[in-house]
């Protein structure tokens, strides 16, 4: 019963970092920063995604990898569910899609290295975790050759300089990829200090033992 209620914690929490930012990345940041549109960067929602590895490798620490890939697949579904009425269904498609390869990448490589020092398994994890994630979202949500899923977001998919600074143009969903990638990282390590903080907290159960 404390396995279930503390799971179901979890699996909640996914679900709600996925609905948030499945809406918040239909809306791209306003102003300028050093003469950058960050408009032509970044999406609210790459603030939101990455507390998802957080969550993933609390669960993954606590229970063990079985477990954790249960809050994810729990998280998938009713995050993606959810997901078609807060946002078009083509950006709930993609997002499901990226976010089960990448999670279930984060927990292959955080199991991998958990009994290393404390931060290399949550941090590799999100790391590789996000670059997966990025790829296939920005790719399936806004690339045209993926336009059997629906209808484009045509301010994605205009010309503009790539990252907003840059002499080369390309798509502006390339330069959204290229800025949630960066600030994914940079979020990625700063979870690792909320990551700390829990880890007296959140002690390994005989599950997460077992599969060290």
């Amino acid at each position: 019963m404390r396995y279930l209620r503390s799971t179901s914690v979890y699996a909640l929490l996914m679900a709600a970092i996925v609905v948030a930012s499945n809406f918040f990345v239909q809306f791209p940041l306003s102003g300028t920063l050093f003469g950058i549109n960050l408009g032509d960067l970044l999406t609210w929602g790459a603030f939101t995604y990455p507390i998802a590895f957080l969550v993933t490798d609390l669960t993954n620490r606590q229970f063990g990898p079985s477990i954790a890939r249960r809050v994810v697949f729990a998280g998938f579904v009713v995050g993606v569910a959810v997901s078609f009425w807060t946002a078009m269904p083509r950006i709930a498609i993609a997002s499901g899609t990226a976010f089960l390869f990448g999670q279930l990448l984060d927990i292959s490589v955080f199991n991998r290295l958990r009994r290393q020092t404390w931060w290399h398994a949550p941090l590799a994890g999100s790391l590789v975790g996000s670059a997966i994630d990025t790829a296939l979202f920005f790719s399936l949500a806004f690339a045209p050759v993926f336009a059997v899923f629906g209808p484009n977001e045509p301010f994605a998919i205009e010309w503009a300089p790539i990252l907003g600074v840059l002499s080369a143009e390309a798509p502006r969903w390339i330069s959204w990829a290229l800025g949630d990638l960066g600030v994914k990282i940079l979020v990625g390590i700063v979870m690792l200090l909320p990551y700390g903080a829990l880890m007296s907290v959140l002690k390994p159960m005989p599950p997460a033992k077992a599969a060290g």
